[in-house]
């Protein structure tokens, strides 16, 4: 498990910081455990930090006036949210999540508004992280409502292999069929039939929990309905 200090030195926009910047960073963050089914943050609160997720699981969701729920992406560990509400200074526009105990961090505006003021590199950073957020929810337009269980699930499921999103995946996605279920907005019994038809493609390999990704360009392509 991760310490705070550890998630924030070993993130993609932490390692190229001079180490008396890191040390002021790590200094003035700090931390906060959610429980499973608890926010991490809340529609239309007014946002003070930046967010990143040290361990745990995290959907972002939005509620229609009717209160039927959809969800918008999932964020596993390393992941980051909230820069483009933190840098245009308005309210956030989604919830955030806890599908089972998570810890946070909190990065202050202040101190995101100096390191985008001042280290090029963290700004390269925001750019690829805000591009591949954009591309995540126009993909996220484009087949919500064209495509079948499988390929929702598949999609899902390749989303969390974007590196300008999580750091460094690994082939192992360590997610129960029911956690996938609320990625995705489909039951459990849909997310099973669906793992079984990605696995019997020669996608993904089932294991006890979670699964392994066996071929992730393959699963990309079938998440597009190719």
């Amino acid at each position: 498990m991760n310490t705070l200090a550890e998630m924030l030195r070993q993130s993609s926009w932490g390692r190229n910081l001079p180490l008396p910047e890191m040390n002021r960073v790590i200094a003035e963050s700090s931390q906060r455990e959610v429980p499973a089914g608890g926010h991490a943050a809340h529609a239309g609160q007014v946002v003070e930090h930046w967010i990143g997720l040290i361990d745990g699981l995290l959907k972002m969701s939005v509620t229609a006036p009717n209160g039927k729920v959809s969800t918008l992406t999932g964020v596993s560990a390393g992941g980051w949210f909230g820069e483009g509400s933190l840098i245009k200074r308005e309210a956030r526009r989604y919830d955030v999540i806890a599908l089972r105990p998570s810890r946070i961090a909190l990065v202050p505006y202040a101190t995101f508004e100096r390191l985008r003021a001042t280290h090029l590199g963290f700004n390269h950073y925001l750019h690829n992280l805000m591009n591949a957020r954009l591309s995540l929810f126009i993909g996220l337009l484009e087949y919500d409502r064209l495509l079948g269980s499988d390929a929702k699930v598949a999609r899902c499921l390749a989303t969390l292999f974007n590196p300008d999103l999580y750091p460094s995946p690994g082939p192992y996605v360590d997610l129960s069929q029911h956690e996938i279920g609320l990625l995705c907005g489909l039951s459990r019994q849909r997310v099973n039939a669906a793992l079984r038809t990605l696995h019997d493609a020669g996608l993904v390999r089932l294991e006890h929990r979670g699964l392994t990704v066996l071929d992730l360009e393959g699963l990309r392509h079938f998440a597009q309905g190719r």
